[in-house]
């Protein structure tokens, strides 16, 4: 008998980026209106999040900004000049986790970090005070190939782990299945986020003698033997697998150019895709641990008290949302997809 209704608790988006100014304003409620929390990123700009006092600045916008009972659980971006008093204060604020971006990786990471190791002080800082690590797990340098960037990255994390075991880290997107195996391998402190458009793409869907922009990503998608790995581990019911979206909306103008920036606006859509996913793979009875039970676990908070209906009913994702004078082009615009949220 086939599933026509679904419901589930209010689930966590544990990856999350809602910039700021006029794209805060158009983007947010598409998290809020489906998640009840979310891991902000804290690449921002014109001003990342460095400290406590611009990450609460940044949650207070966001709380504004937005039209739903929705927490926002802030992150403080880690680099060279981070100090392990910096560290104490961002938990005094608040502050759940900090994220680490290796140098030039990714969008709004030119300030990011070159050797790990030189911050171990910090992340024993991290240990001691309970913040958890986040990391985007690929190793930078121009002599490495993109494709292999995450699997090098794997032996710095696996290092980092054997120096601070108590430490909770999260290895962020990832999208190998090089990466599903280490996570597999190691102890309960290490967890990973998997995003709905790596359980969708593979590099092909980026550029297949044409570019797809709005496919564009970083991690960049990879082979259709990564993408069976994540959708494997995504559906297994392993708890130190969980949702973090890494939804990144670009003004249409910043994607399609000469060179356009790596980011998937997925918020939209996110959910509904998730339970075709799930669905398909026979496992959509897993789709609430996936989503709303395994990563409030591993930061060591309690379930959302909401709940989410889903309903099989086919949809036609909106070609473009409004921004200011601009415009955001989601994941999977103009096509067909076959769960709903009901409102």
């Amino acid at each position: 008998m086939k599933v026509k209704a679904f419901e589930m608790i209010k689930g966590d988006d544990m990856h999350c980026h809602l910039r700021t100014g006029v794209v805060l304003k158009s983007v947010v409620d598409f998290t809020s209106k489906y998640w009840g929390r979310a891991i902000i990123m804290p690449n921002t700009t014109p001003k990342a999040v460095l400290t406590a006092d611009i990450a609460s600045a940044y949650r207070n916008a966001i709380k504004i900004a937005c039209h739903d009972n929705f927490e926002p659980l802030m992150t403080i971006q880690i680099n060279d000049k981070t100090t392990p008093a910096m560290i104490a204060e961002a938990k005094k604020a608040g502050v759940v986790a900090g994220k680490v971006y290796p140098k030039g990786v990714t969008t709004n990471s030119e300030n990011g970090v070159i050797d790990l190791k030189s911050l171990y002080p910090v992340f024993e800082a991290m240990q001691e005070q309970d913040i958890l690590l986040l990391l985007h797990g690929e190793m930078p340098g121009e002599n490495v190939f993109c494709l292999d960037r995450e699997e090098i990255f794997l032996k710095e994390l696996i290092d980092l782990n054997k120096r601070l075991c108590n430490l909770k880290i999260v290895l962020e997107h990832i999208t190998t299945s090089a990466a599903v195996e280490c996570i597999r391998r190691l102890g309960s402190n290490v967890a990973a986020t998997i995003t709905v458009h790596h359980l969708i793409l593979t590099l092909n869907d980026v550029s297949d003698g044409k570019l797809h922009p709005h496919n564009f990503c970083m991690p960049i998608a990879k082979r259709p033997t990564d993408r069976a790995a994540l959708i494997e581990a995504a559906t297994s019911g392993h708890f130190r697998f969980f949702y973090g979206g890494d939804s990144a909306p670009h003004l249409e103008e910043n994607k399609e150019c000469s060179e356009g920036c790596a980011g998937v606006f997925n918020a939209p859509i996110a959910l509904q895709l998730l339970a075709q996913i799930f669905e398909e793979a026979g496992k959509l009875d897993r789709l609430e641990n996936f989503t709303s039970k395994f990563g409030a676990e591993f930061y060591g908070l309690s379930q959302n008290s909401g709940i989410i209906n889903l309903v099989k009913k086919d949809w036609t994702v909106p070609n473009s949302y409004p921004c200011g004078e601009s415009k955001i082009i989601p994941f999977m615009a103009g096509q067909t997809l076959h769960w709903q949220v009901e409102e």
